[in-house]
């Protein structure tokens, strides 16, 4: 590695513990909000985000899980009354196939009971690392890696801290530019500031309180 690769990368880790420290201040109770009684209530509305506002899912969830009340009851669901019940959330038809999939699943695998490991999760239909992620640290406790949605991809790139549009590489990149004990908050952090401050199409860069620390501020 040559003498400025390496301080480029040291100037990239500074920046991410600036941007880390400054974000903690502004939202200190940045967290999930997606609505679940259960772990696997939790994978079913992280299946159901999927190109969907949290607001939308847990809109759809609080008739879903009245009346899915058990992993066997998603497993023997009418797969026509089902996409119809959480057509509000897009993409009815793959996500109907796999919440009813990861259910029998679970059923036929794992005791009916969610995995809590990495590896485990990733069978499962539907179940891709940005869900196994959110699932593992919210569930368990377990953190393998940072959970990466539209808005952390959105920023990542915004912030310079990744030039990946596959999510699997930009969390390795992430991975790489922050601490381990923050990859957990970290996705949650991001997630705020993409709602309310960096916006997909009109981020308010005067209003940003990272906008000293990103390379992309003010230039939309």
């Amino acid at each position: 590695m040559g003498a400025k690769s390496k301080k480029s990368r040291e100037d990239v880790a500074e920046r991410a513990t600036a941007v880390l420290k400054t974000l903690r201040r502004a939202y200190p109770d940045a967290k999930i909000v997606l609505n679940h009684g259960s772990t696997w209530e939790l994978l079913v509305a992280v299946i159901l985000s999927a190109q969907c506002t949290d607001k939308m899912v847990n809109r759809v969830t609080e008739d879903l899980f009245r009346k899915y009340r058990t992993v066997s009851d998603y497993a023997a669901a009418d797969t026509e009354t089902f996409q119809a019940e959480i057509r509000p959330t897009g993409f009815f038809r793959n996500k109907t196939k796999s919440i009813i999939g990861a259910a029998r699943m679970l059923l036929s695998d794992f005791g009916g009971e969610v995995p809590h490991t990495m590896q485990e999760l990733l069978r499962l239909p539907g179940v891709a690392r940005k869900t196994a992620n959110i699932v593992l640290g919210n569930a368990f406790g377990v953190v393998e890696g940072v959970a990466v949605d539209t808005h952390v991809k959105r920023l990542s790139q915004r912030l310079g801290f990744s030039r990946e549009s596959n999510p699997d590489k930009i969390e390795r990149d992430l991975m790489v530019v922050f601490p381990p004990d923050s990859w957990f908050s970290l996705t949650y952090l991001l997630i705020e500031h993409g709602r309310r401050i960096c916006t997909a199409r009109r981020p308010a860069c005067h209003e940003c309180v990272l906008a000293d620390l990103c390379p992309s501020a003010f230039t939309f």
